[in-house]
């Protein structure tokens, strides 16, 4: 049962949520009709790309591979297909089955697949033949999937470079094996750092129609977002809540952009237990976010309180929150690192905290020894756009940070994703949080970490409190930031309890 009430109240229960989605499902129908038709951008699109791209690079050909599908339980049976990003980037479509090459030297791309026979017509109905999916993303030379191995093979014989970028799926790195020689478990340290340095500086700085699509993106999170505050309720199952919101996400675009975490034990950081049933009194935290048909992100998190009023204790940490959230938003700009921003957020959350009396001593230093983690023990943000993380199978080194920025060994500042100097049309995250981790509360406790900052004896008293994390998704401007989507989360405490209570 999902809910712990009468026949009666079940009913108005259930009439309110029906009204809630057909309301949310009746706001972008006919934008959503148009938007999931339109998957691609124009063929000059990825033609401009592939050819920045080879301008970044030295010699030898690039070798992009799309995705297969996947089986879930048997064979027929696959796992919602899901491409790879830089393929789409530079390649465009989202079929299983395909892979290109750049070649640098001889300016050129090729595009390779098979066509469907029909064994395939019939289960799919017809499908557009290679040669034709080629030609809508600018490429004139096609060929069956089989003679990837006999071009690759060609070009090694020649002793020409074979760039790649490190494989995550293991059928792509048996692929690798099969094409290169190289032996599946190696491919990964095989991987081309030259063309991982090229398609991160590409993929970081987003197009105009890039932008586009992650405000439409972020126009769905609203959706998933405000459908949550308003079945926030006494009685209701977490997994009932989360289950709704990737049904709106699957309703305008392809799925969710990472699994939902909606939970009221916000204390744990990546929770994606939804077992519970919503209690009075409690905070919950949702981060979700959506992906549209052309891949394209969104990810906010709201934490709201169950009942529909915060009490006085969960709106002094509510606020401090929400003050780090906005400084990011007032600091974030080109030329300034987002190192810098996370750590000015650290010194916000830590004189609140002061104010509480939960914390003590000298801001600066009890923010440069690391004392604040105890209560943010993760970074200020991430890139964000065909991937939630974008890029992050590129490695995290090369897309948050560069040569000016490394990343840190300290606790909690380890954490922080992206550390690097803005630069405008980056797509960032930022979604600073306050946790009382219990365990980790007793463990610093016992060790005595940074007692010249921290009153355990006051923070004792909040081991029940849970987590609060706030995050919105910004575009870097010419001159500041700016919050992305057409609407604004409700993130205020007025906001926030208007709407739990409409």
């Amino acid at each position: 049962m999902f809910f712990h009430y009468t026949a009666d109240k079940f009913i108005h229960y259930t009439a309110a949520i029906f009204s809630i989605l057909f309301t949310t499902f009746a706001t972008l129908f006919s934008q959503t009709l148009h938007q999931n038709e339109i998957t691609m951008f124009d063929s000059l699109t990825y033609q401009k790309r592939r050819k920045a791209l080879r301008e970044k690079m030295s010699n030898g050909i690039i070798l992009i591979l799309g995705n297969n599908e996947a089986p879930a339980n048997y064979p027929d049976n696959t796992y919602k297909f899901r491409q790879d990003s830089s393929f789409v980037y530079f390649f465009g479509h989202s079929h299983p089955g395909y892979a290109g090459i750049i070649d640098i030297d001889n300016d050129k791309d090729y595009f390779f697949g098979n066509d469907v026979d029909m064994d395939d017509i019939i289960w799919m109905g017809p499908q557009p033949s290679v040669k034709e999916l080629a030609a809508q993303v600018g490429v004139e030379k096609s060929y069956p999937f089989d003679m990837l191995k006999e071009f690759v093979g060609k070009a090694i014989a020649q002793r020409r470079k074979i760039h790649f970028l490190p494989p995550y799926r293991y059928d792509n790195m048996m692929l690798l094996e099969d094409l290169t020689g190289i032996r599946a478990s190696m491919t990964k340290k095989h991987a081309s750092l030259e063309l991982i340095k090229a398609v991160v500086s590409l993929r970081s700085v987003k197009e105009e129609c890039e932008i586009a699509e992650i405000d439409k993106a972020c126009n769905v999170g609203y959706e998933m977002h405000t459908a949550a505050m308003r079945l926030c309720k006494p009685g209701v199952s977490e997994q009932y809540i989360a289950g709704v919101l990737d049904g709106i996400a699957s309703s305008y675009g392809r799925m969710v952009s990472f699994a939902t975490i909606l939970t009221q034990n916000g204390q744990t950081l990546h929770n994606h237990d939804h077992s519970h049933i919503l209690q009075e009194g409690r905070l919950m935290l949702t981060d979700a976010g959506a992906e549209l048909m052309n891949y394209y992100c969104s990810d906010h998190t709201r934490t709201i309180p169950v009942g529909g009023k915060f009490t006085s204790r969960q709106r002094d940490i509510y606020g401090i929150v929400l003050a780090c959230h906005d400084k990011a938003l007032e600091l974030a700009r080109p030329g300034v690192t987002y190192k810098s921003v996370h750590l000015e957020v650290c010194k916000v959350l830590t004189e609140g905290l002061k104010g509480l009396g939960l914390m003590k001593g000298n801001t600066d230093e009890a923010v440069a020894a690391g004392a604040h983690a105890l209560f943010l023990p993760h970074g200020l943000g991430h890139m964000m756009g065909l991937d939630v993380h974008d890029m992050e199978d590129l490695g995290q080194c090369y897309v948050g940070y560069d040569e000016e920025v490394q990343p840190s060994t300290q606790f909690g500042l380890a954490s922080l994703r992206m550390g690097r100097k803005l630069q405008k049309g980056f797509v960032i995250t930022d979604e600073p949080g306050c946790y009382f981790i219990p365990a980790l509360i007793d463990k610093w406790k016992a060790e005595k970490l940074h007692t010249d900052f921290l009153n355990f004896d006051e923070i004792e008293k909040y081991k029940d409190f849970g987590g609060i994390r706030l995050e919105d998704d910004i575009l870097i401007t010419e001159n500041g930031s700016r919050f992305l989507g057409e609407k604004r989360i409700p993130i205020t405490f007025d906001e926030v309890e208007a709407i739990m209570n409409e």
